[in-house]
């Protein structure tokens, strides 16, 4: 220890060491020994980390300043860091400045700081030194997007190699990959004009994100930090994965397809119990199912529809938050025109757990958006799976289901239910009426549903009102419309019922009927209630004969004192009118419908003077832009009465009406003219779905099922006009011959039926016949085995009752023993005896039913042999009758088999029976020397015991048995 110096004079204290330094050790008196232990790797290479600085005591001062500078240096990099923290700028001028009194310099870009940060997370050796420079980099990644992106880009990911074992870390470098990678945040408020203006035009996010999947391992990688656990690791990572797949969805998907247990490490996150994980896990699934049906059954068949749905019905079904719409568009993904995952859907039973996202109370009012938005989704979850562009089968098979679990009735309960929203309803109408399209089963209880109105009303004509009302919404009249040709979608029985309520005879004033409120629609003075009607009544119409010639019934009364005039003739006087074009749009569409493929229809058509002349004068006019489509339908409603016509009206045969096409017209211009339909911009349109959607009324032109008539006919159209009458005359023989050979082949076709039916009879019993053969076979052999036992032991007995009769007992003993023995045999004989007997009897009844088999078989081959003669003239019926003639052949074979041992059965049954009597006659002698032998006994005072005496011996031994067990 250092002395203190003289009074007056002041020194360094002994055993103080001032601040950062503490003393470790004392070498000596005059000396010591300070320790310095750095935790700044900027101090190098003056002091390296850890390292020990020993100085001498006579100089603690100096060491003392020439330590403080680098105290302020160490100071000047912990502040960078709180500056990058709090996004401001200090340098290290400051602290240059406070050291030598000199005023600050300029201070360094965001590059530069960047450059910096870059540098010390690369060089740093610290975990914690690169930590807090990730972190830094992380804060200035949406100031400095476009320099951190392409400065930091490759340590970052190197990050995320290295330091796999600090979560932080990882964290940091995933928030700030996806700051740089993400399109969707916003931009700070604070940002300048000058740097707003120095940044990229370009899609920043799809560069970075083209950079970052270069190396398909870093995908893996970022995989493989989702299976970690920890908050600050798995959120951030699925942000960025959901930010690389909205960027670049195509190349990401197939480096998550090859990628082992890719989708299954991501089907992990809904099972995730944080909620923003999960949720955020959705919309990650979202963008990896877009368009890629390869992930979209792995998912599936990951139990993905069981987990979104059980995730629905917590999150509240309609009524529940953003989350319930996240799962429904996930859904939608994963089945839009996917056929296997609908299929697996639908068998997994997942349509029966729809049913009660749809259950709405009384009260409607007052729906949330949130809860519109869900309803929608749900609604168009429905349509998918019975979408008219899905296979029929599995259409038909959905739309099954759906009826069976009530899902249909509770659709129906929603469009009868008051309150509604708009929006809604209608799509709700679209469903049902895709549920109900072309499956009898759902049509039929759609036309049993009444709204609750007072009187009530069918639901289809409740639907039709709405159709006819001007007042009602666009979109919604065209829901309706869509709804009612769906209902009459392949549904002749629906289509007979509507046009049966616009006959006289079915006519009720007291209500208003479907087919009112079409007529009404017809002629009112709204041209889109004009199209609509005559669409709706068109579809009534569609391939089913019977009904267009009913609707020729129909007649309607167009004012008092006049007398009434046909619904086919009002429609034409309309067309005559000069209406809007949207009307005579739809009357010519009409018009062509009803009288394509009947030539009743064309006859009355024709037999109005006034049509024909109307229709020359449309089409040989020069007409504007607008009236070329009307000009189109004209020629093909002309092309129909030609090419239907059954040239029963003398004045417009086929011939004349060709003539007078080419002297008014011209051939060649009536095919243009023809042309003009399937060029419209809107036929194209109207030809993709069967969902009538137009953007505006005035485009509702042309209607799906009239597209495919257009389609059929243009070209049977075409070619009829350009046809000679010599053409004519060899087609119409033509026609005959092959009606007649249609007609003789129909002939035959019934006669193979019929053959077919036969030769199906004979295989069967030719198949029973050869059951009944082997079991009689099995029989026969069991009788012979059982024969042959008998003839054995009626050899033996004959042997033992020789030697008995030679031989006489002579003591009690021996008479016993013979009574005993012959009691045994005789007994046992009489029950062999007894059931060959009944075997006998069962045999001879298999024989008789044999014999009948036979007899019905000989008479159905007779049967198909005189069946078979008529059609030797065809190929296909000798190979029939080959291929008869030869089962019957084998029948014949097993029928003389089987009667051939009949006839040795029937002679082995008569030798044993003849052998059985001989026997029987054996035993009585028998029995009668025994009973003599007896009497004998008796006669000499010998004790002999009946056969009833052995017996009740027997039984009282066998009860004391008993007793004693």
């Amino acid at each position: 220890m250092r002395k203190k110096n003289q009074k007056g004079k002041r020194g360094p204290k002994p055993n103080v060491v001032p601040w950062p330094f503490k003393q470790t050790a004392h070498s000596s008196a005059n000396t010591s020994t300070f320790r310095h232990v750095c935790a700044h790797a900027h101090c190098s290479p003056v002091c390296v980390p850890g390292s020990v600085i020993q100085h001498s005591a006579r100089f603690p001062y100096y060491c003392i300043i020439f330590h403080l500078f680098y105290i302020f240096y160490a100071a000047y990099v912990n502040s960078c860091q709180l500056v990058l923290k709090h996004r401001t700028s200090v340098s290290m001028n400051f602290f240059r400045g406070v050291i030598t009194g000199q005023a600050t310099g300029p201070q360094p870009t965001g590059a530069e700081t960047i450059q910096k940060l870059c540098d010390r997370v690369a060089s740093s050796t610290l975990l914690e030194d690169r930590r807090d420079a990730v972190r830094a980099l992380k804060s200035l990644s949406k100031k400095y997007r476009m320099e951190v992106g392409t400065q930091a880009m490759d340590h970052l990911i190197n990050i995320l190699q290295t330091d796999r074992s600090d979560s932080e870390i990882l964290g940091y470098a995933l928030d700030t990959l996806y700051n740089i990678i993400c399109n969707d945040e916003e931009e700070e408020q604070d940002e300048s004009e000058d740097e707003n203006a120095q940044k990229q035009t370009d899609d920043l996010g799809a560069q970075f994100t083209e950079k970052f999947i270069q190396d398909p391992e870093h995908i893996t990688l970022l995989l493989t930090l989702l299976e970690e656990f920890d908050f600050h690791v798995r959120w951030p990572g699925v942000k960025l994965l959901t930010a690389l797949l909205k960027n670049q969805g195509v190349q990401v998907q197939g480096i998550v397809l090859v990628s082992p247990m890719g989708v299954s490490r991501l089907m992990d996150l809904l099972a995730d119990s944080r909620e923003v994980i999960r949720n955020d896990g959705l919309l990650l699934l979202q963008q990896l199912t877009k368009g890629n049906a390869a992930i979209q059954k792995i998912v599936a068949f990951e139990n993905a529809f069981e987990r979104l749905l059980e995730i629905i019905s917590d999150e509240g079904c309609s009524d529940g938050g953003i989350v319930v719409e996240d799962c429904l568009l996930l859904l939608l993904n994963l089945l839009k025109n996917n056929s296997s995952n609908q299929n697996f859907f639908k068998e997994g039973s997942y349509i029966q757990k729809m049913k009660p996202w749809f259950e709405v109370g009384d009260d409607n009012s007052g729906w949330s958006a949130q809860k519109v938005t869900n309803l929608h989704l749900m609604l168009q979850l429905v349509r998918v799976m019975v979408s008219p562009v899905n296979s029929p089968g599995a259409t038909a098979s959905c739309q099954k289901s759906m009826y069976q679990c009530g899902l249909l009735q509770q659709l129906c309960t929603i469009l009868m239910a008051t309150g509604v929203p708009a929006d809604i309803l209608t799509e709700t109408i679209n469903t049902v009426s895709e549920v109900i399209r072309g499956s009898q089963v759902n049509q039929d209880y759609f036309a049993s549903v009444n709204a609750p109105s007072n009187p009530p009303r069918p639901a289809i004509v409740v639907l039709l009102m709405s159709m006819v009302n001007e007042r009602q919404p666009f979109v919604l009249r065209c829901a309706v419309l869509y709804c009612f040709q769906c209902f009459l979608y392949r549904n002749q029985k629906g289509q007979g019922e509507i046009v049966s309520t616009l006959l006289p005879s079915t006519i009720d004033a007291n209500s208003i009927s479907a087919g009112q409120l079409l007529c009404g629609g017809l002629f009112s003075v709204d041209s889109l209630s004009n199209w609509c009607a005559a669409v709706a009544l068109a579809h009534a119409l569609q391939d089913n004969l019977t009904q267009k010639e009913q609707l020729l019934r129909v007649q309607l009364a167009t004012s008092l004192g006049k007398p009434p005039v046909s619904l086919l003739q009002q429609c034409t006087n309309i067309l005559s009118q000069g209406s809007k074009v949207q009307t005579r749009v739809g009357l010519l569409m009409l018009l062509c419908t009803w009288i394509s493929n009947c030539p009743i229809a064309v006859t009355h058509f024709l037999h109005n003077q006034d049509n024909v002349p109307f229709l020359t004068a449309q089409i040989s006019e020069n007409l504007g832009e607008d009236e070329r489509l009307v000009q189109g339908l004209c020629a093909l409603l002309l092309g129909i009465c030609i090419y239907y016509n059954d040239n029963s009206l003398e004045n417009y045969t086929k011939e004349k009406l060709k003539q007078l096409i080419e002297k008014r017209i011209g051939k060649e211009n009536f095919v243009e003219k023809l042309g003009f339909i399937t060029k419209h911009e809107l036929y194209s349109r109207a030809a993709l779905k069967p969902q009538p959607i137009f953007p505006s009324p005035e485009q509702m032109l042309f209607d799906h099922e009239f597209t495919k008539l257009v389609k059929e006919l243009e070209g049977v159209i075409t070619k009829a006009v350009h046809k000679s009458s010599e053409e004519d005359k060899k087609e119409e023989e033509v026609k005959k011959t092959l009606e007649q050979h249609d007609n003789i082949v129909t002939q035959y076709k019934e006669l193979i039926r019929e053959q077919d039916a036969q030769i199906q009879e004979l295989k069967e019993q030719v198949a029973s016949m050869t059951t009944q053969t082997d079991q009689m076979q099995a029989t026969i052999s069991q009788q012979l085995s059982q024969i042959q036992q008998h003839k054995d032991q009626y050899n033996i007995l004959k042997l033992k009752l020789g030697k008995d009769s030679q031989s006489q007992p002579s003591t009690q003993a021996d008479g016993s023993q013979v009574n005993g023995l012959q009691t045994e045999e005789l007994s046992q004989l009489r029950e062999e005896l007894e059931e060959l007997r009944k075997q006998h009897t069962l045999l001879q009844t298999q024989v008789g039913d044999k014999d009948a088999l036979i007899d019905s078989l000989k008479s159905a081959a007779q049967t198909s042999e005189s069946s078979g003669g008529g059609s030797a003239n065809t190929e296909l019926l000798q190979e029939s009758q080959a291929g008869l003639e030869q089962q019957l052949a084998s029948a014949t074979s097993t029928v003389a088999i089987l009667q051939t041992e009949k006839s040795k059965l029937q002679s082995e049954l008569q030798e044993s029976k003849k052998e059985q009597d001989d026997l029987l006659m054996l035993l009585a002698d028998q029995d009668q020397k025994i009973h003599g032998l007896k009497q004998r006994l008796k006669d000499l005072g010998e004790p002999v015991e009946d056969e009833d005496d052995i017996d009740a011996r027997e039984q009282t031994s066998d009860e004391e048995d008993e007793d004693e067990d």
